[in-house]
């Protein structure tokens, strides 16, 4: 499935079953939502009717479930638009250390043949970065 993903001010092209790579700043103990756009091959927003999206963030790929975060994944109304919003709270990003971490984004749909299909759309690094006011 081809298409493309844009970020605040950034167009991301999603190639065949590949992820793009994005790279993402957050601030220790703040608030943080990011929403992306995403396509279809024709340019038209991506419907995302019947998609479920998830998004987790690990210090690395090997951390196991005590090391990751859990974004709140969410496609805002209407789903025809092809908004993906990822939330963090301030709660839960205070509880990262600074530095470098990894994320990735996956949408998950029912096709017609009932197979659930999972396909990762953004991967990238996250960049934490601490905080003075604590």
């Amino acid at each position: 499935m081809q298409g493309v993903v844009s970020g605040s001010d950034k167009e991301i092209k999603e190639r065949y079953f590949m992820a793009q790579y994005e790279e993402i700043s957050i601030d220790q103990g703040a608030d943080v939502a990011i929403t992306f756009d995403c396509f279809d091959e024709t340019g038209a927003k991506k419907d995302l009717t019947n998609h479920t999206v998830y998004a987790k963030l690990k210090k690395n790929y090997t951390s196991d479930a005590g090391d990751t975060l859990d974004f709140t994944a969410v496609i805002p109304s209407p789903t025809t638009d092809g908004a993906i919003t990822l939330s963090l709270t301030s709660t839960q990003t205070d509880t990262l250390k600074k530095g470098r971490y990894v994320y990735d984004v996956e949408l998950h749909f029912i096709d017609s043949d009932g197979n659930t299909i999972v396909e990762r759309i953004l991967e990238g690094r996250v960049q934490v970065m601490p905080s003075v006011t604590k």
